[in-house]
């Protein structure tokens, strides 16, 4: 295993983290989740040896980390964080081009096969329009893509990104995700990524490392997500501590936009209806009477008159 971390305290003043083991071989591609506070970024920069660890091991390539100096991380890992410092006179090109110079002095000029590598990025990352722009009149989106690019470039086995994806919309989205993937495949890189979306693991990854309750879960995304119920089950997303939902028989994504709009609407215990999805019909199930209804707006205005 290339990333190992072995019996792991990690924290800072206390142990956010206790007795962690989890692996990584190149070719895997890893989500990292779990609630806020919970030592997502003090996991990442703990790997990075910005955090010490409070006790036990993690090794790149079999060398313990305490052992490395930061030249030596920087060629193994590639790192982006979700609020970084944007140098305001730098182009996308500098951005990109700034991973080639772990390599060289940065008073050398990049040669000709490191600027067409940053140009072959810059192509793969849909930021050709933007090549020449200022950093600083970026879109977020565009932004993050950015320095995203720049650790690609860097050419490091091991990339962590920190919520990657946070500010792109759907289609940038997909770009970042499956060019990661590809790399991870075709280049055998790991690629290790934090998000709040379970679902980015579902299509995306191979493995999780999933934080809960200060221990580190680990292991292949299928077996997670059925281990740990709470990570797909629509109560994740419960933000009206009033509201007692009803029981739901429906494919998940009708489930959860049912479950969204119930929560949205009403502070109350609604747990004694049944709802049914049924041939594109919702049969509401009421003191002991069914009902049926097509749209939404049907239900609302039902739920609304049940007192």
């Amino acid at each position: 295993m290339f990333l190992q971390i072995k019996q792991a305290n990690i924290g800072y003043n206390k142990t956010l983290i206790s007795n962690a083991s989890a692996d990584l071989k190149l070719g895997d591609v890893c989500l990292l989740i779990g609630n806020n506070g919970v030592g997502k970024t003090t996991l990442i920069k703990s790997i990075l040896h910005q955090t010490t660890l409070l006790n036990g091991e993690i090794s790149i390539n079999n060398k313990n980390i305490r052992n490395l100096s930061v030249k030596e991380i920087a060629e193994n890992i590639a790192v982006v964080f979700s609020k970084s410092n944007v140098p305001q006179h730098y182009t996308v090109e500098d951005l990109i081009s700034l991973g080639k110079y772990i390599y060289y002095p940065f008073y050398f000029e990049l040669r000709k096969e490191d600027r067409d590598e940053v140009a072959y990025i810059i192509d793969e990352l849909n930021l050709n329009q933007y090549k020449h722009t200022l950093l600083k009149n970026l879109s977020d989106g565009n932004l993050q893509k950015a320095f995203i690019g720049r650790a690609i470039i860097q050419n490091s086995p091991v990339i962590i990104l920190d919520e990657p994806t946070t500010h792109l919309d759907e289609k940038n989205k997909l770009i970042i995700l499956k060019t990661l993937r590809r790399l991870a495949k075709k280049q055998q890189k790991i690629i290790l990524f934090s998000s709040h979306d379970w679902r980015l693991a579902k299509e995306f990854a191979d493995k999780i490392w999933y934080l809960k309750d200060n221990q580190l879960f680990s292991g292949i995304v299928e077996d997670l997500l059925l281990q740990h119920e709470e990570l797909t089950n629509v109560s994740l997303f419960q933000v009206n501590d009033d509201f007692v939902p009803p029981s739901i028989q429906a494919p998940q994504v009708h489930k959860e936009m049912l479950y969204s709009l119930l929560q949205k609407n009403f502070e109350k215990d609604l747990s004694a209806l049944n709802f049914e999805y049924k041939n594109g019909f919702w049969e509401i199930i009421a003191d002991d009477t069914k009902h049926q209804y097509e749209s939404f707006e049907e239900i609302v205005n039902f739920v609304k008159n049940i007192h």
